[in-house]
């Protein structure tokens, strides 16, 4: 079994049942996603600041960012997860080898842990800005709704 983390934080409920007036699933993991991209972005960024470059091309470094593709291959292993989310994105290098080798080292070259660094850095405060980007996100998702209704009725009056 995957080791998990529980965080039990303030205002995450209120957040989840404003999700659930937005109107549709697909809007509510809209905003979520978002939102994930936003609080991870800092996480990505500082990950990108510790990896070694490539030597010959700098692939590596060009690959990562924040997302919500996987390769064919994570994708399998995440439709077989046990846990299923609502909204997801990843933080990380796009499917290449040398991602793997460089994090975890091989025979020949030590472990250069650049994403769990990252992490274990940036998880606290990701994760403290995930609320407040939520709210926001859901703001302007309602005031974009709410322009929407008031151009459809404009239309509707003449």
């Amino acid at each position: 079994m995957k080791p998990t983390l529980t965080i039990d934080m303030e205002g995450f409920r209120d957040l989840d049942v404003a999700l659930g007036d937005l109107g549709s699933k697909v809007t509510a993991r809209g905003v979520g996603r978002r939102a994930l991209t936003k609080a991870a972005q800092p996480i990505a960024d500082d990950y990108i600041d510790r990896l070694q470059p490539h030597v010959l091309t700098g692939a590596l470094r060009d690959s990562s960012g924040v997302g919500t593709k996987l390769t064919r291959r994570q994708a399998v292993l995440a439709r077989k997860s046990e846990r299923k989310s609502f909204a997801e994105v990843y933080v990380g290098s796009g499917g290449l080898p040398q991602a793997h080798l460089q994090e975890f080292g091989t025979e020949d070259t030590p472990p250069r842990p650049s994403l769990r660094t990252a992490w274990e850095h940036g998880w606290r405060a990701a994760l403290d800005a995930l609320g407040q980007l939520l709210w926001d996100e859901i703001k302007k998702t309602v005031a974009r709704a709410e322009r929407r209704a008031l151009k459809r009725l404009a239309k509707m009056g003449r």
